[in-house]
């Protein structure tokens, strides 16, 4: 378990009887150095699962060159960087799987998060050529999420009024999404089950985006017309 926070590495690691790992994945020497030891530690890496990600909401133009660079870097630079740093030992020993998270805001962006989107859009450009390039020994595979409620959507689902309810309503199993919707696919996607399966990009939304993205409206409601 890798992690900027090394608290809550451990504290994951310990659930599941793993290691933890401190590491920024926008660095590339970091991130290079914590996939080593933990395959030192494990004995190799058959599974790599990238999710670190994370975003805020603004016009395009709004954005400072910092601030896409930053958001860029997080959500697609960083999947690069654990994958260049992993994917040699997973090969090393014999083949696995990779999955990397990207987001309905790469398939069906709305107003308000290019950065973001953009980046996400990488990730399923990347697992997709990664896919081709390391067949037949590495699987590479993508899950989308939807409306899920974690540290990133919590601002959003708690702190607006009536969110949930509107999430509730347009997603056509009516509800939000927990974080075992989106690890039980990770886990099946690493799994033999899924032996036959690779450079896709599994959307877990519950059926939201059969009719609308993810965030639509939002961006005019607190941008445009504020209040």
């Amino acid at each position: 378990m890798l992690d900027l926070d090394a608290g809550r590495a451990e504290t994951v690691a310990d659930d599941v009887g793993g290691v933890s790992l401190a590491a920024d994945v926008t660095d590339p020497e970091a991130a290079r150095d914590a996939v080593d030891e933990a395959a030192r530690r494990l004995g190799g890496l058959s599974i790599l699962v990238n999710n670190a990600g994370g975003s805020v909401m603004a016009g395009l133009a709004d954005w400072s060159p910092q601030q896409w660079d930053d958001i860029v870097r997080l959500n697609l630079t960083g999947v690069w960087h654990t994958m260049r740093a992993g994917i040699r030992h997973v090969l090393a020993g014999g083949g696995g799987s990779v999955v990397n998270t990207a987001s309905i805001s790469g398939t069906r962006p709305s107003a308000g998060e290019t950065p973001y989107a953009a980046a996400k859009a990488g990730v399923v450009a990347l697992t997709a050529s990664a896919a081709l390039e390391y067949a037949p020994l590495v699987r590479v595979n993508a899950v989308a999420p939807g409306m899920i409620r974690t540290g990133l959507t919590s601002v959003l689902l708690d702190g607006v009024e009536d969110m949930v309810g509107h999430y509730e309503d347009i997603t056509p199993l009516a509800r939000v999404g927990a974080p075992e919707d989106v690890a039980d696919v990770i886990v099946f996607l690493c799994s033999d089950a899924a032996r036959f399966i690779t450079g896709q990009t599994v959307v877990v939304d519950g059926g939201m985006t059969l009719h609308g993205a993810g965030v639509d409206g939002l961006f005019d409601r607190f941008f445009r017309n504020p209040g």
